[in-house]
């Protein structure tokens, strides 16, 4: 192979490396707080599906269930928070919005969900989510938090 084929092929492999990082940085997210435990703990990556990556549909937050665990904007805390649904319910216009609860909380989070909130779903094999336990705490390190 002649060098400049070398250098372009070598220049593809970085382009194409970069692309994949990109995307799996995309689909991970730091958990920030313990109220999942002992599901996964503060600093643990979870894997997971965007209801809205660049434009592509991975998820339809019309299609959560109760038992998935989501990422979603809350109206009562400054960060995406990651629960599960506990129940999944209709509002007085025959809007659909889920409860949702951490499991290590006594409660349910303080507002309902609707699927406009939802910004991902953490994905599981089985009942097990997908996570890399401990990585995160770089990230929260970095962020202050």
């Amino acid at each position: 192979m002649s060098d400049d084929k070398r250098e372009w092929v070598e220049a593809a492999a970085y382009i194409l490396l970069l692309l994949l990082a990109v995307v799996a940085s995309q689909h991970m997210n730091v958990v920030v707080s313990g109220s999942m435990e002992p599901v996964f703990y503060r600093g643990d990556i979870v894997i997971i599906e965007k209801s809205n990556f660049f434009g592509i549909k991975e998820l339809n937050p019309e299609n959560v269930q109760k038992g998935d665990i989501i990422i979603y904007d809350a109206t009562w805390f400054p960060e995406p928070v990651i629960h599960r649904v506990i129940a999944v319910e209709k509002d007085k216009a025959g809007q659909k919005y889920y409860i949702t609860k951490g499991d290590n909380n006594p409660s349910p989070d303080p507002a309902p969900v609707y699927p406009s909130q939802v910004e991902a779903r953490v994905i599981t094999v089985g009942s097990n989510p997908l996570m890399i336990p401990k990585v995160g705490y770089i990230t929260l390190w970095l962020k202050g938090l």
